[in-house]
């Protein structure tokens, strides 16, 4: 097509997606089911009923249904913000003088500072319709937390959030942001929780991780009349309402004729890449299109590259349901670097299965490389990036710098998937010289992979 493509492509409030995708109507291979904690047999609907909202349980078990109505409530909400724009980074490949074309779907521009809203309002409306009092969860980061605590102050619902210790810690103004919006803060692991204390008892000291806080926050919906608990990631449910990323970034690519060959995404339980990927992966299970998928996860907590394929908890306490998922065991407590959203043990049980069959590629990426690139990038594209979606900007610079070695013109798409103004404290620790590469030993890993559960 002849004519430029603008920096930024915007899509209308009509252009804004209808209907969430849901990737598993068209896989071959469907991701394995959850199991029941206790008896390890597939989790059913109504067991799943006293952890989730309904409406949520139907959507995380439903393998067929390709779409999913959005409802009018959450589409208005989203009009707040959404469509966000997709970016031709025209700055970034002039700097890198390279024949790649370089786009990025920006995900950063409310409140929230991440891509997180889109599923948190959607979990939040269902649990008010249900007529519940309120939510609890998790956070890593920090962007879910904020982004539920929003969610639920527009719709009058009390939310608990457990985060993640050293994040906690780290990012002071991160929780006072969630307290602005009325939510309920604790550090994890707490005193608060039977499971949160038998981990401080068994970690004294432990800066926690998300899987000791999504114990934690399970327990106190479970034990508390009118709660349920919601998770940020790595659920089904939570891919199928992060697709209206990627069905925004392929309706405004298709407006200019443009089909990009490599499509990538940071990875920690997997919202976020899941949603980026979807339609594009859709066309190539369908094989209508073939597109290359790459998730960039830390070196720090590399499920993909260095974990196992098996059945294991979602959380430390094991209290959750089992998921067939690559993982590094739910005992394993990474380090406590500053990419907090991707300091999860375990992978997606959707992403995992596309990458068990080949579908997708996997890399692991040291911190520091990762924040020079968030700098970098921040001085040529003027966008401060958050540590999670950084792990997406140097993936897709290396990619980018492989095509100026090989003279390819590939079209390379990225998700840009918050801001990094609550994460100063991390590039302050860069500046300085005090961030370290934590990279865990194979014994470490070994170690934590020999208590997963034995499944028939």
């Amino acid at each position: 097509m002849s004519e430029k493509i603008p920096y930024k492509i915007y899509l209308s409030e009509n252009e804004m997606p209808k209907a969430w995708y849901n990737l598993r109507a068209h896989m071959k291979n469907k991701p394995a089911p959850l199991l029941n904690p206790s008896t390890y047999q597939p989790m059913t609907a109504g067991e799943l009923s006293g952890v989730f909202c309904d409406e949520l349980v139907r959507q995380e078990l439903d393998n067929d249904t390709p779409y999913f109505d959005i409802p009018t409530e959450i589409r208005d909400f989203y009009k707040m913000y959404r469509p966000s724009p997709l970016v031709r980074a025209y700055c970034l490949e002039q700097k890198l003088q390279t024949p790649a074309k370089i786009y990025y779907k920006f995900e950063g521009n409310n409140t929230s500072g991440s891509h997180k809203l889109n599923s948190a309002v959607a979990q939040a409306y269902y649990a008010k319709r249900q007529g519940l009092k309120g939510v609890t969860t998790e956070t890593g980061a920090g962007q879910w937390g904020t982004a539920l605590s929003m969610a639920c102050s527009y719709l009058g619902l009390d939310c608990k959030v457990y985060m993640v210790k050293c994040s906690y810690e780290q990012k002071p103004f991160r929780r006072e942001v969630m307290k602005v919006y009325g939510a309920d803060v604790t550090p994890s692991p707490s005193e608060s929780t039977q499971v949160g204390r038998k981990i401080l008892a068994q970690y004294p000291g432990t800066g926690g991780s998300l899987g000791c806080a999504i114990s934690e926050a399970v327990e106190v919906a479970t034990a508390t009349p009118g709660y349920r608990y919601v998770l940020g990631s790595v659920l089904n449910q939570v891919m199928l309402h992060q697709s209206i990323i990627g069905l925004e970034a392929k309706t405004a690519l298709d407006k200019y004729g443009v089909k990009p060959d490599v499509i990538i995404g940071c990875a920690g339980g997997g919202s976020n890449l899941g949603g980026l990927i979807a339609p594009f992966m859709g066309e190539k299970l369908r094989g209508e299109a073939d597109y290359r998928f790459i998730a960039v996860e830390p070196a720090s907590c590399p499920s993909l590259t260095r974990g196992q394929y098996r059945y294991d908890f979602c959380d430390t306490g094991m209290v959750c349901p089992l998921s067939k998922m690559y993982t590094l065991g739910s005992g394993f407590i990474p380090s406590a670097d500053h990419a907090g959203g991707l300091r999860f043990h375990g992978m997606s049980s959707v992403l995992s299965q596309l990458y068990a069959d080949g579908l997708m590629e996997a890399v692991a990426v040291k911190q520091t490389d990762v924040f020079q690139a968030a700098e970098d990038f921040a001085r040529i594209e003027g966008i401060l990036p958050a540590p999670e979606s950084s792990h997406a900007i140097l993936a897709a610079v290396n990619e980018a710098m492989r095509c100026k070695e090989t003279g390819e013109e590939k079209t390379i798409l990225f998700g840009l998937t918050g801001t990094g103004y609550f994460d100063l404290f991390a590039y302050e620790k860069f500046h300085r010289g005090e961030m370290t590469n934590y990279i865990p030993t194979e014994e470490e890993i070994a170690a934590a992979l020999a208590k997963l559960p034995v499944i028939a």
